[in-house]
C-alpha cells in the first residue's frame, strides 16, 4: 500500500532544525567567503609577505658574505648609513625618479596620441595595431641587447644613419651623459604600446553622445578633446599611469642588459634596483642591500597610494 507524502508548507523559520547539522558546518557556512579566499591569501602571504618580512629583518642586521653566515642585530644603523650615502644611494634615487618621470611622460603623451589615431576605424587598422604592438612581443633583455647592437659606436646602425645626413658618430650608451637618455628611449620604444592598449580600451568604452553634442555646439577638435574626451578618459589615464609608473620604477632588465654591472663604469644608469642588485650579488652585502630594497619598497607603496587616492577622487 503506497503512502502519499504531502509537502511541508510551513515557513522556514517554523521548520525544525535538521538533526545532522554540526557546529562546524554552521560556522563554515557563516564564514564561507573567508574560507574560499583562504588559499589565495595563503599564497600571497608565502610569496609576498614572507620575503618582505625577511628582507626587513636582514636590513636590521650586518649580514654579509653568505646568507648562512652569522649576523648581528644592529637596529637602524644600516638605514642611517644608506641615507647618509651621497656617492651612490642618493644619485641612484635621482636616476630612478628621473628615469620614471621622463619615460612616463613620453609614454602617456605618445600613447594618447596613437590611441586617438586608432580610435576611429580606417582601412588597414588591424595591420597598424599589430605593428604598434610588436615591441611588446620581445622580452626586455632581448630588447636591451638588440638596441645595444644598434647603438654600438663602431658597428651600430644608429651612427651609420647619422653619417648619411652629415652628423658625426654619437656615444649613445657608452657616453657618461648620454647613456641614461638612451635607455629612456629604449624603454619608451618598448612600453608605449602597453599604454596605447590601455587608453584605446578606455576610448572605445566612451559614449558617442557627448562627442556628438559638442560637435553640434560647434566645438573644435581640440576643444572636444580637452573638455569632453580627456575628462571622461581621466580615470583610465590614471590607471595607465599607475601600472606603467610602478613598472618603470622597478626597471632593471633593460638597464642591466645595456650597461651591465653597476649601471656602467661611472654608474651612469644605476637606479635603486641596479644598486641593490650590485650590493647583493657583486659585494654580498645583504644587510645594506636589504635596507635599500625596503626603502625602495616604501617609495613604491607611497606612489601607489598617491595614485590610487587620485583615481578614487576622479571617480567621485
Amino acid at each position: 500500500m503506497s503512502t502519499v507524502t504531502t509537502p511541508d508548507t510551513r515557513s522556514p523559520e517554523a521548520r525544525p532544525a535538521l538533526p545532522d547539522g554540526s557546529a562546524w558546518s554552521r560556522w563554515a557556512n557563516a564564514h564561507r567567503k573567508w574560507l574560499f579566499a583562504a588559499p589565495a591569501m595563503a599564497f600571497v602571504a608565502v610569496l609576498i609577505v614572507f620575503p618582505v618580512a625577511w628582507t626587513g629583518y636582514l636590513s636590521l642586521t650586518d649580514a654579509e658574505g653568505s646568507v648562512r653566515a652569522e649576523s648581528e642585530f644592529i637596529g637602524f644603523q644600516n638605514y642611517l648609513d644608506v641615507l647618509a650615502d651621497t656617492d651612490r644611494f642618493w644619485p641612484a634615487v635621482w636616476r630612478t625618479v628621473a628615469f620614471t618621470g621622463v619615460v612616463l611622460l613620453f609614454e602617456i603623451v605618445l600613447g594618447m596620441a596613437i590611441a586617438l589615431l586608432l580610435w576611429r576605424p580606417f582601412r588597414g587598422e588591424r595591420w597598424v595595431r599589430v605593428a604598434i604592438l610588436l615591441p611588446l612581443v620581445a622580452t626586455p633583455v632581448a630588447v636591451g641587447m638588440m638596441w645595444r647592437l644598434i647603438f654600438d659606436p663602431n658597428i651600430g646602425m644608429a651612427n651609420q644613419v647619422l653619417s648619411w645626413v652629415g652628423i658625426g658618430p654619437q656615444p649613445w650608451l657608452s657616453g657618461q651623459h648620454s647613456a641614461l637618455p638612451t635607455t629612456m628611449f629604449i624603454d619608451v620604444w618598448q612600453w608605449t604600446p602597453m599604454v596605447v592598449l590601455i587608453l584605446l580600451a578606455g576610448l572605445t568604452s566612451l559614449s558617442d553622445e557627448p562627442q556628438e553634442a559638442a560637435l553640434i555646439d560647434g566645438a573644435s577638435t581640440w576643444q572636444r578633446f580637452r573638455h569632453v574626451t580627456l575628462p571622461l578618459l581621466m580615470p583610465t589615464v590614471v590607471v595607465a599611469i599607475l601600472l606603467r609608473g610602478i613598472d618603470a620604477l622597478k626597471t632593471f632588465d633593460i638597464l642591466y642588459a645595456t650597461k651591465g654591472r653597476g649601471g656602467g663604469s661611472f654608474h651612469e644608469v644605476e637606479t635603486l634596483n641596479v644598486y641593490a642588485y650590485g650590493l647583493s650579488f657583486d659585494y654580498n652585502d645583504y644587510g645594506v642591500s636589504s635596507t635599500v630594497l625596503i626603502i625602495f619598497f616604501l617609495i613604491i607603496i607611497g606612489v601607489m597610494w598617491a595614485l590610487t587616492y587620485r583615481k578614487k577622487g576622479l571617480q567621485r
